[in-house]
């Protein structure tokens, strides 16, 4: 019999929000035939902390495990309560490690962050980025299983040619310097009149408007969808060629591989979990944080040496081959079997 777990994390795609690990993850161990108790859909952060507990608690004498997805920010502190509620209640719980700033977590609070991670069952981490920043801080109980996607969802266009058509998705917020993208379409204009950017995503913290403006401003004619599902975006990605990730840190960013996944060239800053995912000039082009006329050039060379770019597109299509969920399960297997 398969084991029951209880999934704890912002299951807020209901709302309307970008579905997260917890929304897209428990449905697939549902698909493979494990009982899932997922928390929590309230909207007030407060009364969405205590349906976490409720559900812990309700569910203890008969859940195997208890899955966490646990962030750097605010979200950490549901993961730090969640966790010592599972301690206390002698249930096995295992956080899943998302966001690129975690590392500095660590050291901003590292008592907090032991008090969770040494008493867990397995800390399950998806990008090597993280294993290697968890290692350095003498984590124990690390398993790497990596970030997926379910292949059979994305078509991969071949790009004979690439023209200077740029897509961005995220969610618009600061961290992930949504202005950069406007600026790096701007410069472009000079050598390509013909540019065009489209940038996907919700609003997070206020940068939807601010980015509109600054557009608007620098005279860049940006096409903004706002949240789209991911059958739309992925099907509106046919009319680009470049996509373009602007972050300031990151850790295994999904956008990105499905960027790979759909044929897109890939040209991103080098943070966080980037440089651990793809390698410079062999399946995508990486530049410096912040750096516009790095990434400026590197659109150029992708443009303009298409051969070069062609190698790189199929390398990056390759390496996403070995992220299908087909794959990727059987380690969430093999961890709840063990």
């Amino acid at each position: 019999m398969k084991k029951k777990i209880v999934y704890i994390g912002n299951k807020l795609a209901v709302h309307g929000h970008n579905p997260t690990t917890i929304d897209t993850l428990s449905e697939l161990f549902i698909q493979e035939g494990y009982p899932i108790i997922a928390a929590s859909s309230k909207r007030n952060k407060v009364f969405r902390i205590l349906d976490m507990m409720q559900t812990v608690i309700k569910h203890s004498r008969t859940a195997d495990f208890v899955v966490i997805d646990t962030y750097s920010t605010a979200n950490f502190w549901y993961s730090l309560i969640i966790s010592q509620l599972c301690r206390v209640l002698k249930i096995r719980y295992i956080p899943f490690l998302h966001g690129g700033d975690l590392p500095k977590r660590l050291k901003r609070n590292p008592h907090l962050c032991r008090m969770i991670f040494e008493n867990s069952y397995k800390n399950v981490v998806p990008s090597a980025y993280l294993m290697d920043q968890f290692q350095k801080n003498n984590i124990p109980n690390l398993m790497q299983i990596p970030n997926f996607l379910e292949l059979d969802q994305y078509s991969f266009k071949e790009r004979k040619t690439i023209k200077p058509r740029l897509l961005w998705v995220r969610a618009f917020a600061a961290l992930y310097n949504p202005k950069m993208a406007v600026d790096v379409a701007e410069s472009l204009k000079n050598r390509y009149p013909d540019v065009e950017l489209c940038m996907i995503g919700p609003d997070k913290d206020g940068s939807w408007d601010e980015v509109k403006k600054y557009a608007a401003l620098k005279k860049v004619d940006v096409r903004f969808t706002g949240k789209l599902t991911k059958g739309e975006w992925t099907a509106l990605a046919s009319d680009y060629d470049v996509f373009i990730s602007t972050s300031h840190f990151d850790n295994m960013p999904v956008s990105v591989m499905e960027a790979m996944a759909l044929g897109l060239a890939v040209v991103t800053t080098n943070v966080g979990g980037i440089p651990f995912l793809l390698e410079n000039d062999v399946d995508a082009c990486l530049v410096a944080d912040n750096d516009v006329a790095g990434m400026v050039n590197a659109i150029k060379i992708v443009i303009e040496s298409p051969e070069k770019a062609q190698k790189q597109i199929i390398a990056a299509h390759l390496k996403v081959q070995k992220m299908d969920w087909k794959e990727i399960k059987k380690q969430w297997e093999v961890l709840f079997e063990d």
